[in-house]
């Protein structure tokens, strides 16, 4: 199970950050259910393992495309997000205090905190893409306009995923032009 939970997760994070068309330095939000991808009710099944796994799977894919990783908490800390110090100062994000931990803030968000290099929690963010596995609610994370992108894959293990990229707002009416977003 592990295995295929690394693949599909490195094969989605690909797949996402070429429809995404991200430059180095945007975001992305990952909302991680592992209870999910191990088959059991989000948030009555964490699996560490399987958060490791998949961690292991997108940051590095994220990191060599120079494109930050924000991991989303459960609903226990208000869905607030790990992320790097560099990051959150970056983007001029209030850091706030709170470690996560698996039974308050998931799986996901503890093994993100353990392994980036500054890890801090913020409370909002506005990334440019994102990827929900496992109905983890991601869409208050991205910003204003989320355009829903279709992978080859629609699970990761047992989750569901759903992806989404943004774009620029289109302003002007009927006369304005657009360039491709």
């Amino acid at each position: 199970m592990y295995e295929s939970i690394k693949t599909q997760a490195a094969q989605a994070v690909r797949e996402l950050l070429a429809a995404a068309r991200l430059r180095p330095g945007d975001i992305v939000v990952v909302g991680c259910s592992s209870s999910e991808m191990v088959g059991e009710t989000i948030g009555h099944g964490s699996s560490l393992e399987a958060a490791q796994t998949a961690f292991g799977a997108i940051y590095p894919i994220l990191k060599e495309a120079g494109v930050y990783l924000a991991a989303q908490c459960c609903e226990h800390l208000n869905r607030a997000l790990i992320l790097e110090r560099e990051a959150a100062e970056r983007y001029g994000y209030e850091i706030v205090s709170v470690k996560p931990q698996p039974k308050a803030g998931g799986s996901f968000a503890t093994t993100a905190y353990e392994n980036f290099a500054d890890p801090v929690a913020v409370e909002h963010i506005r990334a440019a893409a994102g990827l929900d596995i496992g109905g983890t609610l991601i869409g208050m994370h991205l910003r204003d306009v989320a355009v829903p992108v279709r992978l080859s894959l629609d699970h990761i293990g047992n989750a569901i995923l759903l992806c989404a990229r943004t774009r620029p707002k289109y302003i002007g009416g009927s006369r304005a032009c657009y360039p491709d977003a």
